[in-house]
């Protein structure tokens, strides 16, 4: 009989974070695996498996400089260990020492493609742990598989944003048109570039083309009222062209929502209704004035 192997599936790096850590305490055994991000002044600690004792708090920061993963950051891109944090010259003094006794520290730095560090992935006991080559090697694997991942999303979202892009019609007024299957994680990219787009930008009137959707669900259907209602608030008019059939069908309260919003047919009507007028220059190309 054949046996299937399930794939496992991220929805983003927060949760291929949480599994990779997971699969480093199944196999080293040290009480406490987390993961940190660092601006070159804050360390945060995003991700955290803690065993027996919480050693580490998830969504914890302190001062870069006062934590160990400033010291894996400084030694360079392969792990460094310390068996014994209370002896060692690097993290004796170090006033989180108090915390950890004679405990032992692992970390290895976490990179963008570019070199830039992210952060670390580290491993903490507050008492002495043995850690093999294997270990060490399987640290540093994780965390080129993180720099993956980290890449990975990082392209997601320029993909995202570049298939939902602004295009200027005049000054003030401005097309988005959204093409393709609306997830909620592409939902909130997008709302998220068109906001930063209106206030980098002055913007009078946006319009949003949704002639292009394949597929839409309440859930997506709340994202796009959520984007016309922030629009308001930030004083840009909302124009909505395109809509199917189908999502009045799928989302029936969609329309209703939308009843204080222009809604046109398609993109020239809306255009139009603005006050643009189509016409034909000697070159038999068409423009809006």
């Amino acid at each position: 009989m054949d046996s299937k192997k399930s794939v496992k599936n991220f929805g983003d790096f927060d949760e291929a974070a949480a599994y990779i850590l997971q699969l480093l305490s199944k196999q080293i055994g040290i009480n406490s695996l987390f993961i940190a991000k660092n601006d070159g002044h804050i360390n945060n600690i995003l991700k955290v498996h803690n065993a027996d004792k919480k050693l580490v708090e998830e969504g914890s920061s302190m001062p870069l400089i006062q934590s160990y993963c400033s010291l894996s950051i400084n030694h360079g891109a392969v792990p460094l260990i310390i068996d014994d944090v209370s002896k060692n010259e690097l993290t004796r003094s170090m006033e989180i020492t108090k915390n950890y006794g004679q405990g032992t520290f692992v970390g290895v730095p976490v990179y963008y493609s570019d070199n830039t560090v992210y952060g670390t992935i580290c491993g903490l006991d507050d008492q002495f742990h043995k850690l093999s080559e294997e270990d060490l090697y399987t640290f540093e694997m994780m965390s080129t598989l993180l720099t993956y991942v980290l890449e990975l999303e990082k392209a997601n979202q320029q993909i995202q944003t570049l298939t939902a892009p602004i295009v200027p019609v005049t000054k003030g007024v401005a097309i988005v048109p959204v093409i393709g299957d609306i997830t909620a994680p592409r939902a909130e990219v997008i709302i998220k570039h068109v906001l930063e787009k209106c206030s980098s930008e002055p913007m009078d009137y946006l319009i949003i083309d949704v002639s292009g959707v394949l597929q839409i669900n309440a859930v997506v259907g709340e994202y796009l009222l959520k984007l016309v209602s922030i629009l308001k608030v930030i004083g840009v008019t909302p124009v909505i062209t395109g809509i199917q059939p189908f999502m009045a069908l799928k989302v029936p309260h969609f329309a209703a929502a939308l009843k204080d919003v222009l809604i046109e047919a398609n993109l020239e009507a809306a255009l139009k209704n603005l006050g643009f007028v189509l016409i034909k220059n000697e070159k038999k190309n068409q423009t809006f004035v």
